[in-house]
């Protein structure tokens, strides 16, 4: 068992990473049903394969699971699910002294902590990770959002769960597919400011991509403690220490915008084929070596992740994609910051980047 904790002005709150918890979690989450009961949100995929567990977990407990399952996929976070989520809470009368707990991936994660944020002007929830994703990155820190028609995560707010449950057990249920696509984010941890945590993943990707339980804790337990340290530096990425942990994601969710926020690219394949065209611009501009930008490509791709617009299946132009960045949240007086790279584990926030030369080096990019 591992705790560690996200320092925060306001208030701090643990992360437990510990195999086999999801089936101890009534002793974990107890203290926070103050109305013997519980609000769960879960997908309906995640709902089949471990509420069983989570409802078994606490049988005899005395606490009730109201339980709202919601559709799987990026499509729920929407204003729809958003509004049929608080409509059923406050159908079932809840106050603000409940506690909402979300059962899933960074779609459940996020549309749990939102409705949170606003239902009866805010109520505590709790996040219990449930795809390798959420638990290296999106259930640690308190962003949460929905998307909207103009592109990703622009409606939301920054709300910080009270408690998080990581079981890594429960990734033995994840697809492979979603498993890499988290693999992507831990790769991201060793990009922006850990040479030596790439180098691990160099070595053991293929280990955890196989399930290998000791890899698995080890890239949870090394991504959650450099992320709860970073979101404790900068919570709401006021100094631009926590902008670090977009890298990628400028790029990224360009791709997704044009493949519709569909299973065609799901969110980790997005980041890693933007991590690459962000050390491929990177190298562009001088900032790093080709072979830097070569090396990181070439981990992704070894172990299936994209690493290039054709892998990613994006045919579009260099200026199509731009104009999706333009609705990034970062912009600011027309101009959007960049996550670059100096070198592996040397990310940086530039904010000297001409978009038409961005269009300029997609095209080029194969």
């Amino acid at each position: 068992m591992t705790q560690i904790t996200v320092e925060l002005a306001e208030h701090s709150y643990p992360v437990l990473v510990q195999p086999g918890s999801l089936a101890r979690a009534a002793q974990h989450l107890q203290s926070f049903a103050h109305n013997r009961r519980l609000f769960i949100l879960t997908d309906d995929n995640v709902g089949r394969q471990l509420l069983p567990e989570l409802q078994q977990a606490f049988a005899g407990s005395g606490t009730d699971l109201l339980v709202k399952v919601l559709p799987a996929g990026e499509a729920s976070k929407s204003w729809q699910q958003l509004e049929r989520v608080t409509d059923w809470l406050l159908e079932q009368g809840v106050e603000r002294s409940d506690t909402l707990v979300a059962l899933g991936g960074g779609v459940v994660g996020d549309l749990t902590g939102f409705a949170a944020a606003i239902v009866k002007r805010g109520c505590e929830f709790v996040q219990i990770p449930t795809s390798l994703l959420a638990q290296v990155d999106s259930s640690v820190g308190g962003k949460t959002a929905i998307n909207s028609a103009a592109g990703k995560n622009l409606i939301g707010s920054f709300n910080q769960p009270r408690f998080v449950l990581i079981d890594p057990l429960v990734l033995n249920s994840l697809p492979d597919r979603e498993l890499r696509a988290g693999y992507a984010e831990v790769v991201k941890y060793g990009l922006i400011n850990d040479a030596r945590f790439f180098e691990w993943c160099e070595a053991n990707g293929s280990r955890l991509l196989n399930r290998n339980p000791e890899a698995l804790s080890e890239a949870i337990i090394h991504s959650v403690r450099t992320k709860a340290q970073i979101v404790g530096e900068d919570e709401k990425e006021l100094s631009g220490r926590r902008a670090l942990l977009n890298l990628g994601h400028t790029f990224g969710h360009a791709l997704e915008a044009e493949t519709g926020f569909s299973d065609t690219l799901v969110h980790g394949e997005a980041v890693a084929a933007g991590m690459a065209l962000a050390f491929g611009y990177s190298a562009r501009r001088g900032h790093c070596s080709a072979g830097d930008a070569e090396r990181v490509s070439r981990h992704l791709q070894s172990v299936g992740l994209p690493h290039s617009l054709a892998t990613a299946s994006v045919r579009a132009s260099g200026q199509r994609l731009v104009e999706h960045m333009m609705h990034d949240k970062k912009m600011s007086g027309g101009t959007l910051p960049f996550l670059l790279a100096n070198g592996i584990g040397q990310s940086f926030l530039a904010n000297d980047v001409d978009l038409a030369d961005v269009a300029a080096f997609l095209d080029e990019s194969d």
